[in-house]
């Protein structure tokens, strides 16, 4: 993508201090977007705002219900309004993988509360963010983090699969429900990454048949010119 398209927009990335969201601030702020992102590590979160200087560091949790408005409040406050949100937190669920026999009802819980209802309530909570970005001819995105095992059925990947799955379904609702206001919402599967995440799902897994979490974004930030 042409860094001039992302110079300037107000982009929001969650879980923005690991893997794709990490690549994705700093592909972000080296292209002169202003970048707020929120993840839970507060050492963390403190340490990527002094090492790029301009972005804003949040942190919350978006699973939580009682964190959602809190977060969109200190997002707007910050950036003045919002043209892009990136939903990339996510839960495993159960780790290690187990099948859905073995999952506990919690950590099936868990999984659809930082997969689904986490980006359901932050996107809504920045309706009207994103609403006034539209209006200003800003053409505003929500790009929901996606997995292809939410198409697939993979053996012990049921919270995950099953929570990306359902927003994907979101994502196209969401899109048929705001597109006519300006909005555009999609789901986008980044593809196999070599992330912490990845690693803790499959620690014996071969990292080299793995994308790098900065291609991958270099590939979102491109699809969404």
């Amino acid at each position: 993508m042409n860094h001039a398209a992302l110079k300037d927009i107000r982009a929001v990335v969650t879980g923005g201090t690991s893997g794709l969201g990490l690549a994705l601030v700093e592909q972000l702020h080296a292209a002169g977007a202003q970048v707020a992102f929120i993840a839970r590590n507060a050492l963390k979160v403190h340490a990527l705002a002094q090492r790029l200087p301009g972005t804003h560091g949040i942190v919350g949790d978006v699973s939580r219900k009682d964190a959602i408005h809190p977060l969109a409040l200190q997002v707007t406050s910050l950036l003045g309004g919002v043209d892009l949100l990136v939903n990339n937190a996510s839960s495993l669920g159960p780790v290690p993988l187990v099948p859905l026999a073995d999952t506990e009802c919690e950590d099936f819980e868990a999984a659809l509360a930082a997969n689904l209802l986490g980006p359901f309530r932050l996107t809504k909570a920045l309706l009207g963010a994103l609403a006034a970005s539209a209006r200003q001819g800003r053409h505003p995105r929500v790009v929901n983090i996606s997995s292809d095992a939410a198409v697939s059925a993979y053996a012990g990947w049921g919270a995950y699969g099953a929570s990306k799955a359902a927003l994907a379904h979101l994502s196209r609702i969401w899109d048929e429900e705001l597109c006519e206001h300006g909005i555009r919402v999609v789901a986008h599967d980044p593809g196999d990454m070599d992330t912490p995440m990845h690693a803790q799902a499959l620690p014996d897994g071969d990292r080299s048949t793995l994308k790098q979490p900065a291609q991958s974004a270099a590939e979102l930030l491109e699809a969404l010119a």
